[in-house]
Protein backbone atom coordinates (compact mmCIF):
# COMPACT_ATOMS: atom_id res chain seq x y z
CA UNK A 1 0.00 0.00 0.00
CA UNK A 2 1.35 3.42 -0.94
CA UNK A 3 0.70 5.59 2.09
CA UNK A 4 -0.65 9.10 1.80
CA UNK A 5 2.02 10.31 4.24
CA UNK A 6 5.17 8.95 5.83
CA UNK A 7 6.66 11.09 8.64
CA UNK A 8 10.10 12.47 7.74
CA UNK A 9 13.16 10.76 9.20
CA UNK A 10 16.76 11.64 8.35
CA UNK A 11 18.68 9.28 10.66
CA UNK A 12 20.08 11.44 13.48
CA UNK A 13 16.78 11.76 15.37
CA UNK A 14 17.36 8.85 17.76
CA UNK A 15 20.96 9.91 18.35
CA UNK A 16 19.89 13.39 19.41
CA UNK A 17 17.04 12.07 21.54
CA UNK A 18 19.50 9.80 23.35
CA UNK A 19 21.76 12.81 23.87
CA UNK A 20 18.87 14.65 25.56
CA UNK A 21 18.23 11.63 27.79
CA UNK A 22 21.90 11.28 28.69
CA UNK A 23 22.02 14.98 29.60
CA UNK A 24 19.08 14.44 31.99
CA UNK A 25 17.19 17.26 30.30
CA UNK A 26 14.01 16.11 28.60
CA UNK A 27 11.50 18.70 29.81
CA UNK A 28 10.70 21.94 28.01
CA UNK A 29 13.15 24.63 26.93
CA UNK A 30 16.18 22.36 26.93
CA UNK A 31 19.22 22.71 24.65
CA UNK A 32 17.51 21.27 21.57
CA UNK A 33 14.49 23.54 22.00
CA UNK A 34 16.80 26.53 22.14
CA UNK A 35 18.69 25.34 19.04
CA UNK A 36 15.44 25.01 17.10
CA UNK A 37 14.18 28.43 18.20
CA UNK A 38 17.47 30.03 17.18
CA UNK A 39 17.49 28.22 13.82
CA UNK A 40 14.10 29.64 12.89
CA UNK A 41 14.98 33.12 14.09
CA UNK A 42 18.18 33.20 12.05
CA UNK A 43 16.96 31.36 8.96
CA UNK A 44 13.68 33.28 8.67
CA UNK A 45 14.94 36.57 10.15
CA UNK A 46 12.20 36.29 12.76
CA UNK A 47 12.15 38.54 15.81
CA UNK A 48 11.24 35.76 18.27
CA UNK A 49 10.29 32.10 17.81
CA UNK A 50 9.10 29.73 20.56
CA UNK A 51 8.47 26.04 20.09
CA UNK A 52 5.07 24.90 21.35
CA UNK A 53 3.34 21.58 21.95
CA UNK A 54 1.44 21.81 18.66
CA UNK A 55 0.43 24.09 15.83
CA UNK A 56 -2.93 24.35 17.61
CA UNK A 57 -1.39 25.69 20.83
CA UNK A 58 0.75 28.07 18.78
CA UNK A 59 -2.51 29.47 17.41
CA UNK A 60 -3.99 29.55 20.91
CA UNK A 61 -1.02 31.59 22.13
CA UNK A 62 -1.18 33.96 19.17
CA UNK A 63 -4.89 34.70 19.64
CA UNK A 64 -4.46 35.14 23.40
CA UNK A 65 -1.67 37.62 22.73
CA UNK A 66 -4.15 39.54 20.58
CA UNK A 67 -6.05 40.16 23.84
CA UNK A 68 -9.42 39.15 22.42
CA UNK A 69 -12.53 39.64 24.52
CA UNK A 70 -15.95 37.95 24.34
CA UNK A 71 -17.93 39.60 21.56
CA UNK A 72 -14.90 40.46 19.45
CA UNK A 73 -14.88 39.18 15.88
CA UNK A 74 -12.14 37.37 13.97
CA UNK A 75 -12.10 37.09 10.18
CA UNK A 76 -10.84 33.81 8.70
CA UNK A 77 -11.47 31.46 5.77
CA UNK A 78 -13.97 28.65 6.18
CA UNK A 79 -11.66 26.38 4.19
CA UNK A 80 -9.19 25.51 6.95
CA UNK A 81 -8.61 23.06 9.80
CA UNK A 82 -10.61 23.34 13.01
CA UNK A 83 -7.55 24.54 14.98
CA UNK A 84 -7.67 27.87 13.13
CA UNK A 85 -11.18 28.46 14.46
CA UNK A 86 -10.75 26.91 17.90
CA UNK A 87 -8.12 29.47 18.91
CA UNK A 88 -10.38 32.56 18.69
CA UNK A 89 -13.32 30.58 20.11
CA UNK A 90 -11.15 29.75 23.14
CA UNK A 91 -10.84 33.52 23.68
CA UNK A 92 -14.61 34.03 23.44
CA UNK A 93 -14.52 35.67 20.01
CA UNK A 94 -17.03 35.15 17.21
CA UNK A 95 -15.96 33.79 13.84
CA UNK A 96 -16.63 35.56 10.56
CA UNK A 97 -15.95 33.21 7.65
CA UNK A 98 -14.95 34.65 4.27
CA UNK A 99 -14.89 33.01 0.84
CA UNK A 100 -11.67 31.74 -0.75
CA UNK A 101 -9.91 32.33 -4.04
CA UNK A 102 -10.38 29.37 -6.39
CA UNK A 103 -6.79 29.55 -7.64
CA UNK A 104 -4.82 29.26 -4.38
CA UNK A 105 -7.61 28.12 -2.01
CA UNK A 106 -6.56 30.98 0.28
CA UNK A 107 -8.81 33.64 1.79
CA UNK A 108 -10.00 36.10 -0.85
CA UNK A 109 -8.28 39.30 0.22
CA UNK A 110 -10.73 41.33 -1.86
CA UNK A 111 -13.65 40.19 0.31
CA UNK A 112 -12.15 40.99 3.71
CA UNK A 113 -12.73 44.72 4.05
CA UNK A 114 -16.47 44.48 3.36
CA UNK A 115 -17.04 42.26 6.42
CA UNK A 116 -15.10 44.39 8.92
CA UNK A 117 -17.27 45.80 11.72
CA UNK A 118 -16.56 47.80 14.85
CA UNK A 119 -16.18 44.42 16.61
CA UNK A 120 -13.45 43.09 14.30
CA UNK A 121 -10.07 42.68 15.98
CA UNK A 122 -8.07 40.07 14.04
CA UNK A 123 -7.62 38.66 10.54
CA UNK A 124 -6.26 35.12 10.29
CA UNK A 125 -4.45 34.43 7.01
CA UNK A 126 -4.16 30.69 6.35
CA UNK A 127 -1.42 29.82 3.87
CA UNK A 128 -2.97 26.74 2.29
CA UNK A 129 -0.55 24.11 0.92
CA UNK A 130 2.38 26.35 1.82
CA UNK A 131 1.32 28.95 -0.78
CA UNK A 132 1.13 32.47 0.61
CA UNK A 133 -1.99 34.57 0.87
CA UNK A 134 -1.86 38.00 -0.77
CA UNK A 135 -0.20 39.47 2.31
CA UNK A 136 0.46 43.02 1.09
CA UNK A 137 -3.26 43.61 0.62
CA UNK A 138 -4.17 41.89 3.90
CA UNK A 139 -1.62 43.92 5.87
CA UNK A 140 -2.78 47.15 4.22
CA UNK A 141 -6.38 46.44 5.21
CA UNK A 142 -5.34 45.50 8.73
CA UNK A 143 -3.30 48.65 9.29
CA UNK A 144 -6.06 50.83 7.83
CA UNK A 145 -8.56 49.42 10.33
CA UNK A 146 -6.15 48.95 13.26
CA UNK A 147 -6.45 45.16 13.21
CA UNK A 148 -3.95 42.46 14.10
CA UNK A 149 -2.93 39.74 11.63
CA UNK A 150 -2.17 36.16 12.60
CA UNK A 151 -0.56 33.96 9.95
CA UNK A 152 -1.60 30.33 10.16
CA UNK A 153 1.54 29.03 8.45
CA UNK A 154 1.10 25.48 9.77
CA UNK A 155 1.81 24.22 6.25
CA UNK A 156 4.19 27.00 5.29
CA UNK A 157 7.61 26.31 6.84
CA UNK A 158 10.28 27.21 4.21
CA UNK A 159 7.74 29.02 1.99
CA UNK A 160 8.06 32.73 1.21
CA UNK A 161 6.03 35.71 0.00
CA UNK A 162 8.07 38.31 -1.89
CA UNK A 163 11.18 36.90 -0.24
CA UNK A 164 9.81 36.98 3.31
CA UNK A 165 9.33 33.77 5.26
CA UNK A 166 5.69 32.92 5.93
CA UNK A 167 4.89 33.57 9.58
CA UNK A 168 7.13 36.65 9.74
CA UNK A 169 4.88 39.10 7.87
CA UNK A 170 1.86 39.53 10.16
CA UNK A 171 1.87 40.36 13.86
CA UNK A 172 2.11 36.68 14.80
CA UNK A 173 2.87 33.49 12.90
CA UNK A 174 2.16 29.86 13.70
CA UNK A 175 3.92 26.70 12.47
CA UNK A 176 3.07 23.03 12.88
CA UNK A 177 5.47 20.10 13.21
CA UNK A 178 2.84 17.37 13.27
CA UNK A 179 3.87 14.09 11.66
CA UNK A 180 2.06 15.12 8.46
CA UNK A 181 4.15 18.27 8.02
CA UNK A 182 7.38 18.75 6.05
CA UNK A 183 9.39 18.86 9.27
CA UNK A 184 8.12 16.89 12.22
CA UNK A 185 8.55 16.35 15.93
CA UNK A 186 5.53 14.03 16.15
CA UNK A 187 3.36 16.66 17.78
CA UNK A 188 4.63 20.21 18.01
CA UNK A 189 4.57 23.71 16.63
CA UNK A 190 5.98 27.19 17.06
CA UNK A 191 4.69 30.69 17.54
CA UNK A 192 6.45 33.60 15.85
CA UNK A 193 6.37 36.95 17.65
CA UNK A 194 7.06 39.74 15.17
CA UNK A 195 6.83 42.67 17.62
CA UNK A 196 9.20 42.60 20.59
CA UNK A 197 6.57 44.38 22.69
CA UNK A 198 4.84 40.99 23.03
CA UNK A 199 7.93 38.98 24.02
CA UNK A 200 7.55 39.11 27.77
CA UNK A 201 3.82 38.47 27.66
CA UNK A 202 4.41 35.49 25.38
CA UNK A 203 7.06 34.04 27.71
CA UNK A 204 4.73 34.37 30.70
CA UNK A 205 1.81 32.83 28.81
CA UNK A 206 3.95 29.90 27.66
CA UNK A 207 5.48 29.31 31.12
CA UNK A 208 2.32 28.72 33.15
CA UNK A 209 1.88 32.41 33.92
CA UNK A 210 5.27 32.78 35.59
CA UNK A 211 8.26 35.01 34.92
CA UNK A 212 10.52 31.94 34.86
CA UNK A 213 12.25 33.04 31.64
CA UNK A 214 13.37 36.30 33.26
CA UNK A 215 14.64 34.32 36.27
CA UNK A 216 16.85 32.09 34.14
CA UNK A 217 18.24 35.17 32.38
CA UNK A 218 19.12 36.61 35.80
CA UNK A 219 16.70 39.51 35.47
CA UNK A 220 14.84 38.60 38.70
CA UNK A 221 16.15 36.76 41.76
CA UNK A 222 13.15 34.43 41.97
CA UNK A 223 10.24 33.61 39.75
CA UNK A 224 6.59 33.72 40.61
CA UNK A 225 3.09 33.61 39.14
CA UNK A 226 2.47 36.98 37.53
CA UNK A 227 -0.39 36.49 35.03
CA UNK A 228 -2.59 33.92 33.33
CA UNK A 229 -0.68 31.24 31.49
CA UNK A 230 -0.48 27.59 30.59
CA UNK A 231 2.19 25.05 29.67
CA UNK A 232 2.96 25.22 25.97
CA UNK A 233 6.51 23.85 26.20
CA UNK A 234 7.24 20.66 24.23
CA UNK A 235 9.60 18.05 25.60
CA UNK A 236 13.22 18.47 24.57
CA UNK A 237 12.96 14.91 23.24
CA UNK A 238 10.56 16.19 20.59
CA UNK A 239 12.80 19.16 19.87
CA UNK A 240 15.78 16.79 19.46
CA UNK A 241 13.80 14.88 16.84
CA UNK A 242 13.01 18.12 15.01
CA UNK A 243 16.58 19.42 15.24
CA UNK A 244 17.87 16.50 13.17
CA UNK A 245 15.52 17.51 10.36
CA UNK A 246 16.33 21.21 10.56
CA UNK A 247 19.97 20.30 9.93
CA UNK A 248 18.76 18.78 6.64
CA UNK A 249 16.01 21.32 5.94
CA UNK A 250 17.19 22.24 2.46
CA UNK A 251 17.63 18.61 1.41
CA UNK A 252 14.11 17.77 2.62
CA UNK A 253 12.70 20.79 0.82
CA UNK A 254 14.46 19.94 -2.45
CA UNK A 255 13.36 16.32 -2.25
CA UNK A 256 9.71 17.23 -1.78
CA UNK A 257 9.85 19.82 -4.55
CA UNK A 258 11.20 17.19 -6.95
CA UNK A 259 8.15 15.00 -6.29
CA UNK A 260 5.80 17.99 -6.63
CA UNK A 261 7.38 19.06 -9.90
CA UNK A 262 7.21 15.52 -11.31
CA UNK A 263 3.47 15.38 -10.58
CA UNK A 264 2.92 18.81 -12.12
CA UNK A 265 4.77 18.00 -15.31
CA UNK A 266 3.14 14.59 -15.72
CA UNK A 267 -0.40 15.91 -15.21
CA UNK A 268 -0.13 19.09 -17.26
CA UNK A 269 -1.57 17.30 -20.35
CA UNK A 270 -4.64 16.32 -18.28
CA UNK A 271 -5.15 19.97 -17.34
CA UNK A 272 -4.63 21.05 -20.95
CA UNK A 273 -7.33 18.54 -21.94
CA UNK A 274 -9.72 20.08 -19.42
CA UNK A 275 -9.93 16.95 -17.26
CA UNK A 276 -8.37 18.30 -14.05
CA UNK A 277 -7.06 21.51 -12.52
CA UNK A 278 -3.58 21.76 -11.02
CA UNK A 279 -2.33 23.95 -8.16
CA UNK A 280 -1.58 27.61 -8.90
CA UNK A 281 1.57 29.23 -7.50
CA UNK A 282 1.52 33.05 -7.82
CA UNK A 283 4.74 34.54 -9.19
CA UNK A 284 5.66 36.28 -5.95
CA UNK A 285 5.30 33.09 -3.90
CA UNK A 286 7.87 30.38 -3.30
CA UNK A 287 6.22 27.23 -1.98
CA UNK A 288 7.56 24.27 0.00
CA UNK A 289 5.78 21.38 -1.74
CA UNK A 290 3.75 20.71 1.38
CA UNK A 291 1.10 18.95 -0.69
CA UNK A 292 0.12 18.15 -4.23
CA UNK A 293 -3.54 18.20 -5.13
CA UNK A 294 -5.65 17.98 -8.21
CA UNK A 295 -9.19 19.23 -8.68
CA UNK A 296 -11.59 16.73 -10.21
CA UNK A 297 -14.60 17.64 -12.30
CA UNK A 298 -17.15 17.02 -9.54
CA UNK A 299 -17.67 15.58 -6.08
CA UNK A 300 -18.76 12.26 -7.59
CA UNK A 301 -15.68 12.13 -9.80
CA UNK A 302 -13.49 12.74 -6.77
CA UNK A 303 -15.17 9.92 -4.84
CA UNK A 304 -14.71 7.59 -7.81
CA UNK A 305 -11.07 8.65 -8.11
CA UNK A 306 -10.29 8.01 -4.44
CA UNK A 307 -12.01 4.61 -4.66
CA UNK A 308 -10.08 3.69 -7.83
CA UNK A 309 -6.75 4.65 -6.27
CA UNK A 310 -7.51 2.72 -3.08
CA UNK A 311 -8.32 -0.41 -5.11
CA UNK A 312 -4.86 0.00 -6.59
CA UNK A 313 -3.28 0.27 -3.12
CA UNK A 314 -2.77 4.03 -3.23
CA UNK A 315 -4.17 6.18 -0.43
CA UNK A 316 -5.43 9.61 -1.48
CA UNK A 317 -7.53 11.94 0.63
CA UNK A 318 -9.80 14.94 0.30
CA UNK A 319 -9.28 17.90 2.56
CA UNK A 320 -11.38 20.20 4.71
CA UNK A 321 -15.13 20.16 4.95
CA UNK A 322 -15.80 23.93 5.11
CA UNK A 323 -16.08 25.00 8.73
CA UNK A 324 -19.14 27.16 8.24
CA UNK A 325 -21.12 24.04 7.30
CA UNK A 326 -20.01 22.16 10.45
CA UNK A 327 -22.08 22.17 13.66
CA UNK A 328 -19.40 24.07 15.59
CA UNK A 329 -18.98 26.56 12.76
CA UNK A 330 -22.68 27.36 12.87
CA UNK A 331 -22.54 27.63 16.65
CA UNK A 332 -19.54 29.93 16.91
CA UNK A 333 -19.67 31.98 13.72
CA UNK A 334 -21.26 32.97 10.45
CA UNK A 335 -20.34 33.02 6.79
CA UNK A 336 -20.31 36.59 5.55
CA UNK A 337 -21.04 37.18 1.90
CA UNK A 338 -21.64 34.54 -0.77
CA UNK A 339 -20.11 31.07 -0.64
CA UNK A 340 -19.06 31.28 -4.27
CA UNK A 341 -16.00 29.04 -4.16
CA UNK A 342 -15.42 27.56 -0.70
CA UNK A 343 -17.79 24.60 -0.93
CA UNK A 344 -17.63 23.98 -4.67
CA UNK A 345 -13.82 23.99 -4.78
CA UNK A 346 -13.38 21.91 -1.63
CA UNK A 347 -15.74 19.28 -3.09
CA UNK A 348 -13.39 18.71 -6.02
CA UNK A 349 -9.97 18.76 -4.36
CA UNK A 350 -8.04 15.54 -3.71
CA UNK A 351 -4.50 15.17 -2.35
CA UNK A 352 -1.96 12.71 -3.73
CA UNK A 353 0.76 10.93 -1.70
CA UNK A 354 3.78 13.17 -1.14
CA UNK A 355 6.47 12.77 1.48
CA UNK A 356 10.22 12.97 2.00
CA UNK A 357 12.19 10.19 0.26
CA UNK A 358 9.15 8.83 -1.51
CA UNK A 359 10.14 5.64 -3.34
CA UNK A 360 10.65 6.21 -7.08
CA UNK A 361 8.63 3.11 -8.00
CA UNK A 362 5.76 4.31 -5.80
CA UNK A 363 5.84 7.72 -7.46
CA UNK A 364 5.78 6.07 -10.87
CA UNK A 365 2.78 4.00 -9.87
CA UNK A 366 0.80 7.00 -8.59
CA UNK A 367 1.46 8.86 -11.85
CA UNK A 368 0.46 5.86 -13.93
CA UNK A 369 -2.77 5.21 -12.04
CA UNK A 370 -3.89 8.85 -12.15
CA UNK A 371 -3.42 8.76 -15.92
CA UNK A 372 -5.22 5.41 -16.15
CA UNK A 373 -8.23 6.75 -14.26
CA UNK A 374 -8.54 9.80 -16.49
CA UNK A 375 -8.03 7.79 -19.66
CA UNK A 376 -11.24 5.95 -18.79
CA UNK A 377 -13.48 9.01 -18.43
Amino acid sequence: MIQFNVPPFVGQETEYMKEAIDNHKICGDGPFTKKCNQWFEERFQAQKVMLTTSGSTALDMALMLCDLKPGDEVILPSYTFSSTANAPVLCGASLVFVDIRPDTMNIDEQKIEAVITDKTRVIIAVHYAGVACEMDTIMEIARKHNLLVVEDAAQGVMSTYKGKALGTIGDFGCYSFHETKNYSMGEGGAVVINDSAYNEKAEILREKGTNRAKFFRGQVDKYTWVDFGDSYLPSDLNAAYLWAQLEHADDINANRLSVWNRYYQEFMPLQDAGKIQLPVIPSDCEHNAHMFYIKCGSLKERSDFISFMKKNDILCTFHYVPLHSAPAGQKFGRFSGVDEHTTSESDRLVRLPLYYNMDAADLDKVVAKVKEFYASI
